[in-house]
């Protein structure tokens, strides 16, 4: 959710239970614009809320040149003071992927341990060997926040668009989706790097528009049935919610540029869902 317009975007998602106080609504109102200013942000969204068992993550991400790949993301507890997140490299997600496991506690100092057997050396007779691997929650929140965005961001169709530099810049002549288009799936796109366009046949590319067309789209996903949407407000409002990340919604009035998302939950992934489909 871009902080310029923080209050009438939570307002529309309040129905959901996505709801803060007035005090951190004022508090983050005011302390956005100054994380704009001292980091130099283009721009400065809030992406939400991960709850701990001892105090809860508000999380804020700041914009550079690049809408999609130059962010910054940052913590705070109390919706005022701001902590930087470490960026979340390859090889911190795969330690994070072994040692963690269960709610958050809230604590960004927590350590999470797991002992596990790696084989070293090749041939006939590897050698097993136990290693204590340690990760502290801060990296883990990091971690997550990274996944959350790569698997179920959502932009429409048509927001951002990629200029001949290769650059995500989102796109000022974008009105909104029509109120048809808004009740489809497949014109709503995952703001991440695409691993299907890559897939698809010279046929299938003849249609897209390679300026605006840069992502995949919702509709693509496996499994089938892992996105619920559904207009709410007399029509008003196209809301869209993650079952994969369940916490996960994404909103969008059609006829105008405003859409966004934010993330409410304990940052456990459904893991059951394929099943339960």
């Amino acid at each position: 959710m871009d902080s310029d317009t923080l209050h009438y975007s939570l307002d529309l998602v309040s129905g959901n239970g996505l709801t803060l106080t007035t005090e951190q609504r004022a508090a983050l109102q005011t302390s956005l614009v100054i994380l704009k200013r001292n980091y130099k942000f283009n721009r400065v969204l809030f992406w939400g809320r991960i709850l701990g068992m001892k105090s809860d993550y508000y999380i804020a991400q700041g914009i550079g040149e690049d809408e999609m790949s130059d962010r910054k993301c940052l913590y705070s507890f109390n919706c005022i003071d701001w902590h930087l997140l470490p960026p979340a490299t390859d090889a911190l997600i795969e330690e994070v992927a072994v040692a963690t496991k269960g709610c958050f506690t809230g604590d960004p100092s927590h350590e999470y341990e797991q002992t596990e057997t790696r084989r070293l050396g090749e041939g006939d007779e590897p050698v097993e060997e136990e290693v204590m691997v340690k990760v502290n929650e801060e990296k883990r929140l990091a971690v997550t926040v990274f996944i959350i965005d790569k698997e179920v961001a959502v932009v429409p169709r048509g927001a951002y668009m990629k200029n001949p530099n290769g650059t995500v810049q989102t796109n000022r002549s974008f009105e909104g989706l029509n109120p048809y288009e808004a009740g489809k799936l497949r014109n709503y796109l995952h703001f991440s790097e695409p691993k299907n366009l890559k897939k698809k046949s010279i046929l299938e590319m003849a249609d897209l528009n390679p300026s605006i067309d840069f992502l995949d789209p919702l509709s693509e996903d496996i499994p089938k049935g892992s996105w619920s949407l559904q207009f709410e407000q007399g029509s008003r409002v196209c809301m869209i919610r993650s079952l994969l990340w369940q916490g996960l919604t994404f909103f969008h009035m059609p006829m105008t540029p405003q859409h966004g998302y934010i993330y409410t939950g304990q940052g456990l992934k459904s893991l059951d869902l394929p099943f339960m489909l």
